[in-house]
């Protein structure tokens, strides 16, 4: 503070908060990361449809994929909670009893997801942790797609948070079995795919979810609302 009670701290100035991000490669291992590979490529047809936008709508303009939203895969969910203690310690959330909600994504040639968030006070408000997880044919048949985690960026002198083009961002390679955790709250997007074969098994599959607070109303494999 000077001499006249005001702060030597400019009012243009920003306070940067980096997204904190969990990344492991190799989570499941060859031979059972190329058995999910070979599901997730099997997942064709009428299994696949549009990506909605909160889980309810078409919005062309804000994602463009094709989902799979009953692929299962228990030995994923299970490698999971074998790290969920470490992830929990590493991003300040605790998902004991949380129950998990996921689906398969499929992103082929010009595929993309604009900047969102998975959860707010008025959308999905019970999940609690993001896990995204990755497998493509080796080499890797497409280029970009990587996930963008936005950091926030507040302006010191308001309570609102600022721009766009005032934060900065990390990209996240969608590496064969690889997984990244984060928080639902986090700013994010999934950057545009570059297929030239635009066949379906070189496509950028990920299998995403959320760990979820129990709701007593409902069980299993449920959206999280």
């Amino acid at each position: 503070m000077t001499a006249h009670g005001l702060s030597p701290v400019s009012t243009d100035a920003i306070w940067r908060l980096p997204a904190t991000v969990c990344h492991i490669t190799g989570f499941l291992g060859e031979r059972t990361a190329g058995l999910l590979l070979e599901r997730a490529i099997a997942s064709t047809g009428d299994r696949l449809k549009p990506s909605l936008v909160r889980d309810r709508e078409l919005a062309p303009d804000l994602r463009k994929s094709r989902s799979c939203p009953d692929f299962q895969a228990p030995e994923l969910l299970a490698a999971i909670d074998d790290v969920r203690e470490a992830v929990e310690h590493t991003l300040g959330v605790d998902c004991r009893y949380t129950e998990p909600s996921y689906g398969l994504n499929v992103h082929n040639d010009g595929d993309f997801y604009r900047p969102h968030q998975d959860t707010s006070a008025a959308y999905a408000p019970r999940r609690l942790l993001t896990f995204v997880y990755y497998l493509h044919r080796t080499p890797r048949p497409f280029g970009g797609g990587e996930l963008r985690v936005f950091d926030a960026a507040l302006p010191l002198h308001t309570e609102t948070t600022g721009a766009w083009e005032e934060r900065t961002w990390r990209d996240w390679e969608p590496e064969h079995d690889s997984i990244v955790f984060f928080l639902p709250t986090a700013w994010h997007e999934v950057r545009p795919v570059v297929c030239p074969g635009r066949q379906h098994e070189d496509s950028r599959f990920a299998i995403n979810g959320w760990l979820c607070a129990p709701n007593p109303a409902h069980h299993g494999n449920d959206e999280c609302q």
